[in-house]
């Protein structure tokens, strides 16, 4: 399981390298289904495997100008400030056995992996839509898009701080279809946005963590190996072409998770 655990490392660097989003939202799944580690324990990994990843494929669209940092700001100050109250006060809050009806029990565990099933049927949706909308310079930001910025800033960290999950597959719209920025532009900016919020996220509870960082480690030595690739592959195909056929795939995980937590 170990090594179709690492395999599929690759594949979500894969993604990242290729459409910029997406590979993160699996990370989570691949380390408690295929690597054995405790759900909880599995979003503070994922925090720093998606920051490392996220960094390292963020160097690439800097060097050719497609980051754009005002809005990388504004975004990510909240978002940061939002997963630091989440881990450290909003987790410890939720209680190990949630509800138990008739001998069904909902446990902390579980109820992360539902969360992170929902919010990948949700990235799902936004994948095989593939909308596009109106590209404009998005350097111009006025009072109201700059509150809706920070607001969908603040969603992200809760949602980053809970389950682990970069959050790209809502930054990304939020920035195209909200800011009007390129598309283009809105990769790089929200792959600058999910390094900084998942290493701070990761930071932020390490101390009360025990980690295993050999795994850690090599697993994330993977993931950028994946983005390496799947930018190369960038050159030759369209990502965008790719990304419905990506979100189906996301899609059937997060309906197998639900029926594994809920009926098997």
């Amino acid at each position: 399981m170990e090594i179709i655990g690492y395999a599929a490392s690759v594949l979500i660097g894969v993604s990242l390298g290729l459409i910029g989003g997406g590979g993160s939202i699996l990370t989570v799944p691949v380390l408690v289904y295929l690597f054995g580690i405790d759900a909880l324990l599995a979003t503070e990994y994922s925090l720093f495997i998606v920051g490392i990843s996220s960094a390292v494929g963020s160097i690439t669209y800097f060097k050719k100008g497609l980051v754009n940092f005002k809005v990388a700001l504004i975004f990510g100050i909240p978002s940061i400030i939002s997963i630091f109250l989440t881990r450290m006060y909003l987790l410890p809050l939720i209680p190990e056995e949630l509800l138990s009806i008739k001998g069904f029990t909902v446990t902390k565990n579980m109820f992360l992996l539902l969360i992170f099933a929902f919010l990948m049927i949700l990235a799902s949706y936004k994948m095989i839509k593939n909308s596009t909308s109106e590209e404009v310079d998005g350097n111009d930001l006025n009072k109201n898009k700059s509150l809706l910025a920070a607001g969908e800033g603040t969603i992200v960290g809760i949602v980053t701080g809970l389950v682990g999950a970069g959050g790209g597959f809502m930054i990304i719209p939020a920035l195209v279809n909200l800011l009007k920025i390129p598309v283009k532009t809105a990769i790089g900016t929200s792959l600058v946005i999910i390094s900084l919020n998942s290493l701070i996220g990761f930071s932020s509870s390490i101390n009360n963590t025990k980690i295993e960082w050999s795994l850690l480690i090599s697993i994330a030595a993977i993931d950028i190996i994946g983005i390496i690739i799947g930018s190369q592959i960038s050159k030759k195909i369209d990502g965008k072409k790719l990304k419905p056929a990506f979100g189906w795939f996301i899609l059937v995980m997060g309906i197998y998770i639900i029926t594994k937590e809920i009926f098997l």
